[in-house]
């Protein structure tokens, strides 16, 4: 068989098959450069999905006359310079492969200017071929138009997707790239119409709005933390607004959206007993790290990366989660039927369809027209016979009374209005142990909840899931502390391990201790559990056992908290009191006060809530005691 060099064309083409997979790659590898341009207004347009075209449009810096042909050839970067660069990379892009793979494919037009020319300069180059080069009047910045993307390598062209799905795409990357960097203002075009435009003042919080919507946004925490290695902002969802999968989790690297395990598993570690199993949070999060502690040349499109030191940044991470979710309420309120809004009926839709959102001055605009309503109808009751005109003092919209206060609107006793005042879950403390002679245990009902009067709420308790994080959080206090009371079993439980198994457990063996399980061998490849905790006494011990056994065996970080936590609710919850199970009085009163002594008595370790709340102005409003 003869070796031969591959022709320049077909090196390009294979060169170009890692970088641009499908359009959005092209827009991608744009946006980004135009990015690391200094460009704060980026416009993107495609058609057909971008197959047909993607132009992209800056006000960077522009790039010089002489040095754009050079810009097209293959490891040509302004971002490096040698190999130790890599090392204390700062911009998106750095290996110079981006425009010349996406002109081995496409019909490609460049248009750019600098600062301190006249003119312009128009360059074209079609399947890596140089076609046209001119001067051209021109703003400052580069516009981009790439036609016909792999116009000349038709096996790839017939593997994308329809013109919708790769629509979809572009409009996910451009959600990502907007998130990534609030300070920078991007619009996003299809077909000549506007899908997507943010502002570029910065605020995380409105992008956020944008793109998962109102009831996303009004359910988010920001999380701060910062320390001589890193730095984390952003905000997290809280458990009313769970994934079924990790689509929704959203994490950006000195300004650049990676995809990490690492992160993800730190992050929900973080959240602990505020998930349900098999649901995942909402979050959008920067993290700051000085270069030389990561690498970001490891995959072709750059979305992974490797961490110096990677156990103690997720040790952090989760650290900043839990203690930014510690110091938050999070009593989930529930809603009677028929109390859910019309407009929040398009929370279903896709993100794609969701991107023309009222912004915060229309809302305002609408409360404050409302209002004037609402004033001008109460304001026409005449007074009642024997009251002064002057006892009813016209209301004004300049009042202090808003659809938030709570205030109660009254005139001649004819009209009652009333807004109920929405308790802050993340301020107000229910759950204290001060607190405690303001309860009314009013019952038990299906023999599983228990009913509470509190202040202007009625209280509902699930008593398994509330006795389960009690049982949970006791467990876990006896492992942190490094003393789990143990109960003996004799005669011993005697398990068989496979040779990895035996592995996993000679490296964990003061895992199972710290849980409380005493166990030696027993001979062979047979090992005895000798004592089990206390707590657990008598919940099927060696299944449990073979469950830890199998998540230390699957854990991408062996040993970390989250599997010992992840086993612990597992015992816990089949220790604990169940449902349709009577508990007499002095037992819930017991159960309640176990509750209050605990840091986050809101969910059980899966996540479930432990207390919901119904006010007493909804009960109202359902009987008709309130028109609003």
């Amino acid at each position: 068989m003869e070796i031969k060099v591959l022709d320049h064309q077909t090196i390009d083409q294979i060169a170009a098959g890692e970088v641009v997979e499908r359009p959005a790659s092209v827009v991608k590898e744009l946006v980004e450069n135009a990015m690391d341009s200094g460009a704060d207004n980026i416009t993107v347009e495609i058609k057909d999905g971008g197959i047909a075209m993607i132009r992209v449009t800056d006000n960077g810096c522009g790039i010089p006359k002489d040095q754009v042909a050079k810009a097209f050839l293959r490891h040509s970067t302004s971002k490096i310079r040698t190999a130790d660069d890599l090392l204390e990379i700062k911009s998106l892009g750095f290996r110079g492969e981006a425009l010349s793979s996406i002109s081995a494919v496409s019909q490609t037009e460049m248009i750019t200017k600098i600062a301190n020319d006249l003119t312009g300069v128009r360059y074209v180059i079609n399947g890596g071929e140089e076609a046209e080069k001119e001067e051209i009047g021109a703003p400052e910045g580069t516009t981009i138009i790439v036609r016909n993307l792999f116009f000349n390598v038709p096996a790839r062209r017939k593997f994308l997707k329809t013109p919708q799905t790769e629509t979809s795409a572009i409009v996910e990357l451009m959600q990502h790239l907007a998130m990534s960097h609030p300070e920078i203002s991007f619009k996003f075009m299809q077909s000549g119409q506007i899908r997507f435009h943010t502002s570029g003042n910065g605020d995380l919080k409105e992008i956020i709005y944008r793109i998962y919507g109102r009831d996303a946004a009004n359910e988010i925490v920001p999380i701060r933390f910062e320390n001589e290695f890193l730095r984390i902002t952003g905000f997290l969802g809280t458990p009313t607004i769970t994934r079924a999968n990790r689509n929704f989790e959203t994490c950006f690297i000195n300004g650049r959206f990676i995809k990490s395990k690492l992160i993800a598993k730190a992050v929900e570690e973080g959240y602990g007993g505020y998930l349900m199993q098999h649901k995942f949070p909402l979050y959008v999060i920067h993290i700051t790290l000085p270069p030389t502690r990561l690498d970001v040349n490891v995959h072709p499109a750059k979305w992974e990366v490797r961490f110096d030191e990677q156990n103690k940044i997720a040790e952090w991470i989760a650290h900043a989660v839990s203690e930014t979710l510690a110091h938050k309420e999070m009593i989930k309120t529930a809603s009677l039927p028929g109390d859910t809004p019309k407009e929040t009926a398009t929370a279903s839709k896709p993100l794609s369809e969701k991107v023309y959102m009222p912004e915060p001055f229309e809302v305002e605009a609408k409360k404050r027209e409302s209002l004037q309503l609402l004033t001008e109808e109460v304001n026409s009751v005449e007074p009642p016979k024997g009251q002064s005109e002057s006892a009813f003092k016209p209301l004004s919209v300049t009042d202090p009374v808003n659809t938030l206060s709570g205030n109660v609107i009254k005139k001649a006793e004819a009209i009652v209005v009333e807004k109920p005042t929405q308790m802050n879950l993340f301020e107000e403390k229910i759950l204290q142990k001060d607190r405690r002679n303001d309860y009314r245990i009013i019952g038990q009902v299906f023999d599983t909840y228990w009913l509470i009067e509190f202040e202007e709420k009625l209280l509902l308790i699930d008593q398994h899931a509330a006795h389960e994080k009690i049982k949970y959080e006791r467990i876990l206090k006896q492992v942190e502390s490094g003393f789990v009371a143990a109960q003996s079993i004799n005669p011993p439980i005697i398990v068989s391990l496979s040779g990895q198994e035996e592995a996993v457990y000679h490296e964990f063996r003061d895992v199972f201790a710290a849980l409380g399980f005493e166990t030696e061998p027993f001979g062979g490849n047979e090992y005895a559990i000798r004592s089990v905790p206390t707590e657990l006494f008598g919940c099927s011990e060696k299944e449990l056992f073979l469950d830890i056994m199998d998540e230390l065996l699957e854990g991408p970080i062996k040993g970390e908290p989250s599997v010992i936590r992840s086993k612990i609710a597992s015992m816990a919850c089949k220790a604990a009191v169940k449902g349709n199970m009577h508990l007499s009085l002095p037992e819930a009163e017991k159960l309640i006060d176990e509750l209050m002594e605990l840091d986050n008595p809101y969910h059980c370790p899966h996540g479930r809530p432990t207390i919901i709340t119904i006010s007493k102005y909804e009960m109202e409003k359902k009987f008709n005691r309130i028109v609003t």
